[in-house]
């Protein structure tokens, strides 16, 4: 009798940690809880540690020498990130720098990126938080020299801008993607691929890739730009979320593993963007939004703790066998509640935005360290 029960009490140790994570995500291998543990299958942050410096803790800290430069002069800037062109009042949020633990950041020298990307060709790959990035990076060159030859060309899903300065010259591209897996429009109607990755073939050639995905996993509704989802043979009218982008990332991780010579191509995955939505999240009203947040939190832990898709993005990236370099913004991100658009973004966007990201701002900081870990 002791023998069965000490086997049955084994038995729910077991298996209790994976029934227990979240529906339909149960047969993800090797999955864990989102906020535990998992140092063994952690991928190495871009830049990694320089000792004890980890540039991805920290804390924001006012710094007057702040922003990078003025949206007005920047001639790359979409409208809904220009939340002082469309009347936010409080311009504290541009002010404030990112400050890593036990180390200084460098300070973003635009011509010395020039120095070291001479010649080579970047792309942004994914939704429009990559727009939000590419945006940032732009500018920031930009103010840099602002005396640099320019060629800029702004479409639907291939977006350029080239930078001549002295002999040195670098072209920045954006590919929009929602999902980086394919989205194909068959007789039955759109079928989100969860293993095909057919438009990978305009990433070639790059020598750097930044690819970013998630919040479009989410969307239901009108919002939603596919009306099938296909994993293998079969064909569903949905599944769960979390699942699918596993699933689709995965088939992203592959094409890099078949496709990307480290040789040539440098790598980097953007990290898990947060939005404020629910007040909830960091012991606020459940009503609040980043609506009218005017300070960044100054907490060790965000309250909600590590969100699901990073989890993903962890895992997935743990099993890649080429080299991707994890730009980890979702903590330092997580904090900048007051980052967002919110009602001041314009570009024909309506109600409340607190996904994206006001510009000058928090993506400059994303850039920021994208740089500093060229020399970490």
């Amino acid at each position: 009798m002791r023998q069965q029960l000490f086997l049955l009490m084994l038995l729910l140790l077991l298996i209790g940690p994976t029934a227990a994570f979240v529906n339909n995500v149960s047969d993800v291998p090797g999955m864990a809880r989102a906020g535990e543990e998992d140092q063994a299958a952690a991928p190495a942050p871009a830049g990694g540690r320089l000792g004890q410096c980890n540039l991805f803790r920290g804390k924001w800290a006012v710094d007057p020498s702040y922003p990078l430069y003025q949206p007005s002069s920047c001639p790359f800037l979409d409208p809904e990130f220009d939340c002082l062109k469309f009347g936010r009042p409080d311009k504290r949020y541009l002010n404030y720098a990112w400050k890593p633990e036990f180390c200084n950041l460098p300070r973003f020298d635009g011509v010395e990126l020039l120095k070291r990307w001479n010649g080579k060709k970047v792309m942004f790959v994914g939704d429009s938080l990559s727009l939000n990035m590419w945006n940032s990076l732009a500018c920031m060159i930009h103010a840099s020299v602002p005396s640099a030859k320019t060629s800029f060309s702004r479409q639907l899903p291939l977006s350029f801008v080239s930078f001549n300065f002295k002999k040195y010259g670098v072209t920045l591209y954006l590919y929009h993607t929602t999902y980086l897996v394919d989205i194909v429009k068959e007789d039955t109607g759109r079928v989100l691929k969860l293993d095909s990755i057919e438009q990978g073939q305009a990433w070639l050639g790059m020598d750097v890739l930044i690819f970013n995905t998630w919040h479009w996993w989410t969307h239901k509704g009108r919002s939603q730009p596919w009306d099938y989802v296909q994993d293998g043979s079969k064909v569903y009218k949905d599944m769960d979320r979390l699942l699918a982008f596993y699933k689709g990332l995965s088939t992203w991780a592959k094409w890099v593993d078949l496709n990307v010579n480290p040789s040539n191509t440098t790598v980097y995955f953007q990290g898990i963007s947060p939005t404020h939505y629910m007040g909830n999240e960091w012991m606020s009203s459940s009503t609040r939004n980043c609506n009218g947040e005017q300070l960044p939190l100054e907490v060790a832990k965000y309250p909600a703790g590590t969100p699901e898709a990073a989890v993903v993005v962890d895992k997935v990236l743990s099993r890649v066998k080429k080299p991707v370099h994890l730009l980890d913004i979702t903590f330092l991100s997580q904090l900048r509640k007051d980052a967002h658009p919110s009602t001041y973004g314009g570009g024909g966007h309506s109600g409340v935005d607190c996904s994206h990201w006001c510009l000058p701002g928090l993506p400059d900081t994303w850039n920021h360290l994208l740089y500093a870990s060229l020399f970490m």
